[in-house]
């Protein structure tokens, strides 16, 4: 992956998007586009809802009905084309075992792209509407076990050799040294903080060994779940990753308190009805929980001169921020410290 994602050409040319750029990105695989375009929510990407002339289904053979697709630009610097291509593989792979994802549409058998300008990927899917549940009722828990262990069965059936792997490694102390090197912490947090993620890295190690790990969604919060009046979609698979599958589990029931261990144990039993669930891999919860914490906080610094991460977090870098931080993660060592 490329370390240095500002400063360049790219970058510059990926933040100044516009719609003549958008419109031509469209029509360059074959779509006719009415020249409507509205920006979706996205702060890693630009994604944009575009209109067309005629519904999509009628020129692609695909089987979407409507007249919109969406276009993702994807930032520069962050995963190249074989990593991106790996992503749309898993997508078609669940799409032809009739798993309910939104899988980039294909245009003479291409389904990533370059602009004209500045070599930024791009790929367009269909559009499709629902809304973020609130809550999880029982039967939802058990519909999305069950289809969450389909996807993971499916996982486990190719090789994705260019996708980051899920570990302390990569999501701990490689994050560490990039807020080290950036000079993002807090000076009064500098040293507390360092301590703390390398003496859970160190534990979690431990913890990780032999733990096998295959394609999974890597981000499965209840942001990323659709639902529709004939079921669920699973959105979003841009942080996929070569990972234990309990880190797909713990992200739909995070919690700690009772009603989430027992939303989690109703969740478990639908997802077993497809796929086995190794139960002792529930230990590495808390360490993924804090690989998350430490991951989006490097996450945000390299990203910080995007205006839209200024705005979005406006309180990143303050003495209060690394405070909380610190806070969060001795929490979490008191807990992982006992762990075996």
């Amino acid at each position: 992956m490329i370390q240095n994602m500002w400063g360049n050409q790219e970058t510059k040319l990926f933040l100044e998007i516009g719609p003549d750029e958008i419109l031509r990105c469209v029509d360059s695989v074959g779509l006719r586009s009415t020249g409507r375009v509205m920006a979706l929510n996205s702060l890693e990407n630009r994604v944009y809802e575009v209109e067309l002339e005629r519904p999509l289904g009628d020129q692609t053979g695909n089987l979407a009905s409507d007249r919109y697709v969406v276009i993702k630009f994807y930032r520069p610097g962050r995963w190249d084309r074989s990593q991106i291509l790996e992503e749309h593989q898993f997508l078609f792979d669940l799409l032809e075992h009739e798993i309910p994802v939104i899988a980039p549409l294909s245009f003479n058998n291409e389904s990533l792209f370059l602009t004209k300008e500045g070599d930024i990927n791009f790929a367009l899917f269909p559009k499709r509407g629902g809304r973020n549940p609130d809550e999880f009722s029982d039967e939802m828990l058990q519909i999305l076990g069950r289809t969450l262990a389909r996807i993971h069965q499916i996982g486990k059936t190719r090789q994705a050799t260019h996708r980051l792997k899920l570990d302390p490694q990569t999501y701990g102390r490689n994050n560490l040294s990039s807020l080290l090197s950036s000079k993002l912490i807090h000076p009064h947090h500098v040293e507390e903080y360092q301590e703390l993620v390398e003496k859970i890295c160190k534990k979690s190690d431990e913890l990780f060994k032999e733990i096998p790990v295959q394609r999974i969604h890597g981000d499965c919060h209840r942001g990323n779940i659709l639902w529709r009046p004939e079921g669920l979609f699973i959105l979003d698979f841009d942080d996929m990753v070569i990972g234990p599958p309990v880190q797909d589990i713990w992200l739909v029931t995070p919690g700690r308190d009772e009603e989430s261990v027992a939303q989690r144990n109703i969740f478990l039993e639908a997802y077993e009805e497809f796929h086995h669930f190794d139960y002792s891999t529930l230990r590495l919860v808390e360490p993924l929980r804090s690989l998350r914490f430490i991951h989006f906080a490097a996450w945000i610094g390299k990203r910080f001169n995007d205006e839209s991460f200024k705005k979005a977090f406006y309180w990143y870098g303050t003495e209060h921020y690394w405070r909380e931080q610190v806070n969060d993660l001795r929490d979490q060592w008191n807990i992982i410290g006992q762990l075996s």
